[in-house]
């Protein structure tokens, strides 16, 4: 009976001790207690989209499907995940904050994910100057195709290029006009656009002036055949010479002492009839003109240069003139007058280039297009023209200091020719400036800019305030 009693007594206290051990294993509250109140000392960092969508908020709130937004606690962003070695911090340099992996500006001051999964990545001290300089890894320079120029002095081919038409030479135009009342009695077969040589015939006229000074001189110089005075006469000759009558018609009838019946006028230079208006029979009166011959051996190109231009040409300069009619082949003359003047309503000026004209090739008001050599005498600083950063209000180059860093660098600019550009102030001769993916290195250097500008920003607010002020970001 004492041994029942006793196993009954040792079963109940089992049972007891069973259930009691059950019931806290199984008691909501003991299960979820410790950790609630974990949770409950936790602050948030910041709250992320439910669906993953790259989309934060600083506080509590709801997305578009009244979904509640995610809390982010410090130990979430902080968890240890195997890190690619390019990506791992170097524990010899100081880390100044960690940027955005794709570029975005944001910064955390402790190691942190993106909404992708990407690590943010180191920035060191060595890596922030405040100079401005840029610095690349070797793989980078090599991946982007960085290649640098040494700067140098060189004359630059500066070419001023403009419009014009071939003139003729105002020297070498000769008119064939009557000085006193004529009748034309044979015309040559002569024609407008004919090429004539000097000394050719070109009419015939008769003329009562003529003939009576004709008269009067063969008298003089027949009753001087005995005085033998050669003076004499030369009142009546010089009466012929101003009739005009060629020097060639006076010397033939002072060799024969015969007056002609009508005169011979012949072509005072070689060239061109510009203009024909004699016609036979026709009476010519003083100062008609029967001929006009031109010489176009020699001729002009009036070109038309823009004002902006003016400063950079001198008369003697070398030019080169293309005809539109002939392509491929070129004249060459040099500046000969600059006209004073300057066209109001086409901002443009006149300028006169002398070009031989051996074949007759170029005719007048012929189009062609002159190219001046404007070069200067001494040689400039340049760099090639794909080296310079232009935005219109900014002028800069990028300056390879060496071992992978490079220097943006504000230029002032001259004149420009041959694929190169004058720079008056900011670079030294001797200097390297970068000629290709100079633009890779200019955002670069201007995203490392704006990141240094919002970590300052960052570090001037409290020490939570790197998240809180985060806001939100869509």
């Amino acid at each position: 009976m004492n041994t029942l009693r006793l196993l009954a007594t040792v079963a109940l206290g089992a049972g007891i001790g069973l259930g009691g051990y059950w019931s806290t294993r199984t008691s909501p509250s003991s299960l979820h207690t410790p950790f609630a109140a974990a949770a409950a000392d936790r602050v948030p960092l910041y709250y992320r989209d439910p669906s993953g969508a790259p989309a934060w908020s600083a506080s509590p709130r709801k997305d578009d499907r009244g979904r509640d937004y995610l809390p982010v606690y410090d130990d979430d962003q902080a968890a240890p995940e195997p890190a690619k070695p390019k990506q791992q911090a170097d524990a010899s340099r100081k880390i100044l904050y960690y940027r955005n992996p794709m570029g975005l500006p944001d910064t955390s001051a402790t190691p942190k994910k993106d909404p992708m999964g990407m690590n943010y990545v180191p920035v060191y001290e060595g890596d922030d100057a405040d100079d401005g300089v840029v610095k690349l890894s070797p793989g980078k320079i090599q991946r982007t195709g960085v290649r640098s120029t040494p700067v140098e002095r060189r004359t630059l081919q500066i070419a001023v290029k403009a419009p014009g038409t071939i003139q003729l030479d105002e020297r070498r135009v000769s008119v064939i006009a009557m000085r006193a009342e004529s009748f034309v009695q044979k015309v040559a077969d002569v024609t407008t656009g004919t090429r004539v040589k000097a000394g050719q015939p070109l009419m015939e006229i008769y003329s009562s002036a003529i003939a009576a000074a004709t008269a009067e001189y063969l008298s003089t110089i027949n009753s001087n055949l005995v005085g033998g005075n050669v003076s004499y006469g030369r009142g009546s000759r010089q009466r012929l010479t101003n009739l005009d009558v060629p020097e060639p018609v006076i010397t033939a009838m002072e060799k024969s002492r015969i007056a002609p019946v009508t005169v011979q006028w012949s072509a005072p230079r070689d060239g061109i009839v510009l203009e024909r208006n004699a016609i036979e029979g026709m009476r010519a009166n003083p100062g008609d003109v029967l001929f006009r011959i031109a010489d176009i051996s020699v001729v002009w190109a009036l070109v038309d240069v823009a004002e902006r231009d003016l400063g950079s040409i001198a008369v003697g300069q070398p030019v080169t003139i293309r005809a539109r009619s002939f392509p491929g082949r070129s004249f060459t003359g040099s500046i000969a007058v600059i006209y004073p003047q300057v066209n109001k309503d086409t901002r443009t000026a006149r300028v006169r280039i002398e070009l031989a004209n051996p074949d007759l090739a170029l005719l007048p008001d012929m189009y062609v297009d002159a190219e001046i050599d404007t070069a200067a005498s001494t040689p400039v600083l340049a760099v090639p023209d794909n080296a310079v950063l232009d935005t219109g209000s900014r002028q800069a180059v990028l300056v390879d200091k060496g071992e992978g860093r490079y220097e943006p660098r504000a230029v002032k600019l001259g004149r420009r020719g041959g694929s190169y550009i004058e720079v008056r102030d900011g670079l030294s001769d001797g200097e390297a400036v970068v000629t290709s993916a100079n633009f890779l290195i200019d955002a670069e250097s201007n995203l490392k800019a704006a990141l240094k500008s919002f970590a300052e920003a960052g570090e001037s607010q409290p020490a939570d305030g790197d998240h809180a002020g985060m806001g939100e970001h869509k």
